[in-house]
């Protein structure tokens, strides 16, 4: 428990931006461009959250979220067992990102915790790029597979046929993923499942919150999940697009072989 805490503590501190400084915008555009996450504090209030939120990005509605377009994260009592809806409960979320099952999900995500649990609620994160590279070295026919066009099928009816690499022209990567009832896969896919949770389990960073504190993340390339918890636990998120230039995906670490274009936009 003792190294988890200290890991948490060290990811926050390394990704951490200070929102008095001055220039911090700059600095937060800058950090998400290189590495696609931020972490940041003082944030104790919804005014605060929303305030930061739309000083950063053009807020996107979320069909679970208030006029203001936050979302709160909280055990309703009402929607863990609807499809869907696990966010809204006390239970485990697996890794994902945010709107896999639209066509063109929001680039950035905040999430802010107002109130912590009792125990548990740990975010886990996880960066695309590593869990590419992993993914690329211990079995590469998988990462090749999950690139290939509509091996994947995110949401609902209403939800978009799509796979969980997009390479884009440029070779840059996004990532796309959901893990719960509403993910299918083609057969082609299915075999390396896996072997990709295996990749991404050994890719998560725990990231306990307290008060205040938060994270931005790139969406097109973190994953984010989060544990079990008990008590009140209240988090606020915002969902949008970058006020500020974001090129798509990220660049593959330089020694994995290249994946073949999807020919798709994200």
């Amino acid at each position: 428990m003792h190294d988890v805490v200290t890991r948490s503590r060290t990811l926050f501190a390394s990704h951490h931006v200070d929102l008095r400084a001055t220039q911090s915008t700059t600095a937060i555009a800058a950090q998400l461009r290189e590495s696609g996450l931020v972490t940041v504090d003082g944030l104790k209030s919804r005014e605060a959250v929303l305030a930061f939120a739309s000083r950063l990005m053009t807020i996107t509605p979320h069909p679970h979220s208030t006029p203001d377009g936050l979302t709160s994260i909280r055990d309703t009592g009402a929607h863990s067992h609807r499809l869907g809806f696990a966010g809204l409960g006390n239970g485990e979320l697996k890794a994902h990102t945010e709107r896999a099952g639209v066509p063109a999900p929001p680039r950035l995500m905040l999430l802010v915790c107002l109130r912590p649990p009792v125990e548990g609620g740990d975010v886990l994160l996880a960066d695309g790029r590593d869990i590419l590279a992993g993914l690329s070295q211990s079995d590469h026919a998988a990462a090749v597979t999950l690139a290939k066009p509509r091996t994947a099928y995110f949401g609902a009816g209403a939800g978009h046929a799509s796979q969980v690499f997009t390479v884009h022209a440029d070779n840059r990567v996004s990532i796309r993923l959901r893990q719960d009832s509403l993910a299918r896969w083609s057969p082609v896919a299915q075999p390396y499942l896996p072997a990709l949770r295996r990749v991404i389990f050994d890719c998560q960073r725990h990231l306990a919150l307290a008060p205040g504190q938060g994270y931005l993340l790139d969406n097109h390339r973190w994953l984010h999940s989060r544990t079990r918890f008990s008590g009140d636990r209240l988090c606020l998120r915002a969902l949008g697009e970058p006020r500020f230039a974001l090129r798509h995906g990220f660049t593959p670490i330089p020694s994995i072989h290249p994946l073949p274009r999807t020919n798709e936009t994200i």
